[in-house]
């Protein structure tokens, strides 16, 4: 991936740009370990007397259990301790906002891979094959696995199969356009295939409590839970944070750590469990697939004027995320357009397929695709350049969104497009022999250069930033200096989003402290939440910086008390203290000797409201967009598909860390590339199909096309501390929706469906030149 854009105006601004704090490229803390192989991940927690654990997971997605024999497994030299639902001391069910998912199966199976047993043994091949030892008797039952088909099936749960069910009612139902265009869509089951499986470590404490060591994003609500299934006090359950491999909400899965801690509690020794990338892929949650029918109706000159949809939300077994993923869905159905009439019908099922959750851009991915679907078709019938018709309908500053919310934050969304729009567009591949590799399927493909047709397509998409519908959003930060050297003690998660980094910043910022460290997250400190919504940037760093400005004053009252002035006519620059006349200066290393200064300072949004009976409430904090415009080469004889490039202006606030910033937007482009073309967890009658990464196919440093972040909008956000905005959901949200608009463009088909499969992108009348 190239992003000669974003070097080159690097390279023009380097001289302006500060060596430490809010502004400058600093290098993560953690690079060097991670390059060198030797940052402690949890697979590699080791403890005197280790017990290693195995799971028993279901071989079928749905099946009543009729006895669970684990004598054979107990039997066994080795083993130490086979638990069931039976040997759970607390609640039996778990779940972050319905507590709907068992520990361990009992009665029912409701997804294929779902624990029913776990084992502790002197071995990992021990424990693994105690566990296949356990003998489970199955009354086969019909699985669920048509989201359409569940509000007529038999319950899956008590409460029933319906989730939610969100009706957004915006304008006048009886509103028609000139122009009308329909189209349904469905989007696939993306994994979050982190880089590391799950891994964690139990150990059990003298006071009858444990300890867990795993890579949480939210170690406070995995403690709340585990404390709950125990039967102990949360202060009994400490959550330690270990090196988190990414995240992109796959770590999110209790189901992991409660049989872990289960088993050390009854062993009384430390248990370590690493799952197999099998287990991964079948035990924590993927993108809901969604299945989506739109009817946009437009004016002649392309203005929408009402847009009406249903979005089906498959949540797979267990409710996890999905009210939170439909609400997003329901609210951005329009994307980022100006929209006077719409009616949403939204729901969130159950079904016997395999448990869906947070991950990146969750809800927004889905609808995305689909509106801007919408937008290419509305295009094609008017006649109009996709760009122009987007153009004509985007949404700005004081806008409403059809939940009834005013858009007060920055919504520079005409000046992002025309950025992508009015990019040079690459130049086409050469015919010649050597350049082969530049074809739809590289150097080995079966194609024929004359078979190739370019298209380029469009993409608006937009997120939420931190949590939706009222959630109480706070987090709590630590600064303490000593001797000129400072630590941030706060629980925000760093998953690869560069929190960590931005706290050092921040401190270097306020205090001109060079030597900046982040001490580990554990339940010990105050909650910070979950490592979502880029929600760590705002409320942790604003807890950071509220912090680090009440150290600031302690530090300069001494003085300015002497000076006879007040802390605001004293300044810290490049490491020194500064009066406003500069008539008094010393350096901040000078200052510091000696003193030992800290502050504790806490950070929470304005509120929100969930969404009511309508539909309508100033649901969200924040928004977020992007623009990118994509171009690809499609042989439209095999229907293979190659991404050239991927054009990216973005609306991120402000700023705090170029380099950071832009490796953030690549990422997330790219994992939105997987979901366009290749990412899909298939299942048959519920059951996992190649539960791998042989099977699920991931993009490669050979998939990914030159990313090219063209403009960053820096309109600051003026209620977000420093400004900045959320940067690696969006792309994620955006990038799928563009490569599929760049494909209709190149094929003429409709391209309803993701991830694109090749028949999709197939002109039956082509013909091959020469």
């Amino acid at each position: 991936m190239t992003n000669d854009a974003a070097t080159a105006t690097a390279e023009a601004t380097a001289a302006e740009q500060p060596a430490l704090g809010l502004g400058a490229s600093v290098a993560s803390a953690d690079t060097r370990a991670k390059s060198e192989g030797t940052f402690p991940y949890a697979a590699d927690l080791w403890a005197e007397g280790l017990l290693w654990a195995a799971v028993l997971r279901s071989p079928h997605a749905h099946a009543r259990i009729l006895s669970v024999d684990t004598s054979a497994a107990r039997e066994m030299p080795g083993v130490r301790a086979v638990v069931t639902h039976t040997d759970v001391p607390g609640t039996t069910t778990h779940g972050r906002r319905i507590s709907d998912r068992p520990v361990f199966a009992h009665d029912v199976v409701r997804h294929h891979g779902e624990p029913i047993a776990a084992v502790a043994a002197d071995h990992p091949d021990t424990a693994r094959l105690a566990a296949a030892a356990i003998t489970v008797e199955y009354e086969l039952l019909e699985p669920v696995t048509d989201p359409e088909l569940a509000f007529g099936a038999e319950p899956l749960h008590p409460d029933g199969n319906l989730i939610r069910h969100i009706p957004l009612r915006y304008g006048d139902p009886d509103v028609t356009g000139e122009i009308v265009v329909e189209g349904l869509y469905r989007i696939g089951r993306q994994d979050p295939a982190p880089i590391g499986a799950e891994a964690g470590l139990a150990v059990p404490r003298p006071d009858g409590g444990v300890e867990i060591y795993t890579a949480s994003t939210d170690p406070h609500t995995d403690r709340d839970l585990a404390a709950a299934c125990l039967g102990l006090e949360p202060d009994r359950v400490k959550v330690v944070v270990t090196g988190v491999p990414g995240a992109t909400g796959d770590r999110e899965d209790s189901g992991f750590q409660l049989p872990l801690a289960l088993l050390a509690l009854r062993t009384g020794c430390p248990v370590k469990l690493t799952a197999t990338r099998e287990e991964s892929f079948l035990g924590h949650a993927h993108r809901h697939p969604t299945l989506l029918r739109y009817r946009h109706h437009a004016d002649a000159e392309g203005r929408l004027v009402k847009v009406e949809a249903q979005i089906l939300m498959d949540a797979g077994a267990y409710a996890d995320a999905s009210s939170e993923s439909l609400a997003a869905a329901v609210a951005f159905a329009c994307g980022p357009y100006v929209v006077p009439h719409a009616f949403v019908e939204g729901w969130a099922v159950r079904t016997n397929n395999p448990p869906s959750g947070h991950v990146r851009g969750e809800g927004a991915m889905q609808v995305c695709a689909a509106y801007e679907g919408q937008m290419d078709k509305l295009a094609a019938k008017l006649g109009l350049d996709p760009a122009e018709l987007r153009m004509r309908n985007v949404m700005a500053t004081g806008d409403l969104l059809p939940t009834g919310q005013t858009v007060t934050c920055p919504a520079p969304v005409a000046e992002l497009l025309r950025a992508v729009r009015d990019f040079e567009l690459p130049g086409l591949p050469k015919d010649e022999p050597e350049d082969e590799w530049l074809l739809p399927g590289g150097p080995e493909g079966a194609g024929e250069p004359g078979a190739v047709r370019r298209g380029v397509g469009y993409a608006l998409g937009m997120v939420h930033m931190l949590g939706a519908e009222g959630a109480d959003e706070v987090s709590t930060a630590t600064v303490k200096v000593h001797d000129g050297t400072a630590t941030v003690i706060c629980a925000a998660v760093e998953t690869g989003q560069g929190f960590a980094t931005l706290a050092r910043q921040i401190v270097q910022e306020v205090l001109g402290i060079e030597h900046v460290a982040v001490a580990p997250a554990d339940t010990d400190q105050p909650p910070a939440g979950p490592a979502t919504h880029g929600r760590h940037t705002w409320v942790s760093g604003g807890a950071v910086e509220r912090a680090a400005k009440m150290v600031r004053t302690q530090l300069l009252q001494p003085m300015a008390h002497k000076l006879g002035m007040s802390t605001e006519l004293l300044q810290i620059q490049d490491g020194k203290i500064t009066s406003y006349d500069g008539a008094f200066t010393t350096t901040v290393t000078e200052a510091m000797a000696g003193k030992e200064l800290w502050a504790t300072a806490q950070c929470r949004p304005h509120p929100t409201e969930p969404l009511d009976e309508s539909g309508q409430g100033d649901a969200f904090v924040g928004l977020a967009f992007c623009a990118i415009r994509a171009v690809v080469d499609v042989d439209i004889e095999l229907g293979a598909v190659r991404v050239v490039e991927l054009a990216v202006a973005q609306d991120v606030g402000r700023v705090l860390n170029p380099r950071q910033l832009a490796a953030r937007i690549e990422a997330g482009v790219t994992q939105g590339l997987g979901a366009a073309l290749t990412e899909n967890l298939r299942t048959g009658g519920g059951l996992v199909r190649h539960p791998d990464l042989t099977g699920y196919a991931l993009p490669t440093a050979l998939d990914a096309p030159d990313i090219r972040i063209v403009k960053l909008v820096e309109e600051r956000d003026v209620v977000a501390p420093f400004g900045a905005k959320a940067a690696s959901a969006v792309p994620v949200v955006t990038s799928p929706a563009a490569v599929a608009s760049a494909v209709r463009a190149a094929t003429g088909r409709p391209v309803n469906r993701l991830p694109i499969r090749p028949q999709a992108a197939v002109v039956q009348q082509a013909t091959t030149a020469g």
